[in-house]
């Protein structure tokens, strides 16, 4: 597996997690899951491979890096991505776990691959294994990368000697927790998700108004708390992998859905529906505040997408233009959620405000 890149490795027993079920189990019950679901929608199957695979007797995991070096897309008004989905992160991932669960079954023994599967709350399974430790930010941390890492699995009934557990911690170290936009990392190794940038980007409706100022030029993802973990930092250093992904928003609102689901493929959108790349690209617009983009914000008022006329009236308010755009649309605006949008973002062109 080394030799596919990967950067951990290591064998643990397929025992049911409890602890990590309980943990599950509070943040729902209180809030903090923000309603999502992936792990959270079962955790009784995420916690226990041998609801899925009955025959489990262990999980191997594999640690593979990514974006250390993310490259630096060029473009007129640009949005930015987390690393890990610059590219599909996984992919190569995949292919080297399928491999190895191939050698597995020519010898005889049963082997699935779980990769970014909700069957298997990955972080704990790589704890267990060895292959890092819990940070504070949430993530696993891996000696060398720090949290740039994607984790994949492959159960099996084969009976390998499981590694031992990494004796490391963040020690004193909180520098992942102040360094978060809004405040989601409200106690070590607790996320209230309902805060979370990157839950938020990717959460379906209309993106809270307290929130949208903080989104900042992000469409997809948050890497703050990643950037800000000393491994983490160190890392990105060493490779120097300063530079970020992004995109070109204007491309993003003038594709057809075809070709923006196609290009962001590996991206998590809600119900596959391409408004909510758009919903995000609009918010990014407005925090640019460049008066070059007010024809473009202009034109999404008549959108049919409620959603999407809303954030555009935003933006307009955000950056302080449009005012005839935003009159004319209110005349016409049927729907009370718009209409609401509209008239804060005039009245904020009125008192020469931008909208928050």
């Amino acid at each position: 597996m080394l030799e596919r890149g990967a950067v951990g490795f290591g064998v643990c027993t397929a025992d049911p997690f409890d602890e990590v079920r309980e943990a599950i189990r509070q943040r729902s019950d209180s809030g903090l899951s923000a309603g999502l679901h992936f792990t959270f929608g079962n955790p009784e199957r995420a916690t226990d491979v041998r609801t899925s695979f009955p025959w489990a007797e262990r999980i191997i995991v594999c640690a593979v890096p990514y974006g250390i070096e993310a490259p630096l897309v060029q473009s007129g008004h640009e949005g930015r991505v987390a690393r890990f989905a610059v590219v599909d992160a996984y992919r190569p991932l995949r292919r080297a776990l399928e491999e190895l669960s191939s050698l597995l079954r020519e010898q005889g023994w049963r082997a699935e691959v779980l990769v970014d599967d909700n069957r298997l709350v990955d972080r704990a399974a790589a704890v267990r294994a060895g292959v890092g430790w819990w940070g504070k930010n949430t993530m696993v941390l891996v000696p060398g990368v720090g949290p740039w890492v994607v984790l994949g699995s492959v159960v099996t009934d084969a009976r390998a000697d499981p590694s031992p557990a990494m004796v490391r911690s963040c020690g004193s170290c909180t520098a992942c927790l102040p360094a978060c936009p809004t405040g989601a990392l409200i106690a070590p190794g607790i996320l209230d998700a309902r805060r979370c940038l990157a839950a938020i980007a990717q959460s379906p409706g209309i993106i809270p108004r307290e929130f949208r100022a903080d989104m900042g030029d992000r469409i997809y993802g948050c890497d703050d708390c990643l950037e800000a973990c000393p491994p983490g930092g160190r890392a990105l250093r060493r490779a120097g992998g300063s530079r970020k992904g992004v995109v070109d928003l204007i491309e993003i609102l003038m594709a057809a859905d075809r070709a923006l689901l196609g290009r962001f493929e590996h991206f998590y959108i809600p119900r596959r529906d391409p408004r909510y790349l758009r919903r995000n690209a609009l918010v990014a617009l407005g925090n640019g505040c460049d008066p070059g983009t007010t024809g473009i914000l202009s034109g999404y008022l008549g959108h049919p997408d409620p959603v999407l006329r809303i954030h555009a009236a935003w933006a307009l308010g955000r950056i302080g233009r449009g005012r005839a755009s935003l009159e004319a649309a209110k005349s016409r605006e049927r729907d009370d959620a718009v209409r609401a949008e509209l008239e804060l973002a005039l009245a904020a062109l009125q008192n020469g405000d931008r909208v928050p």
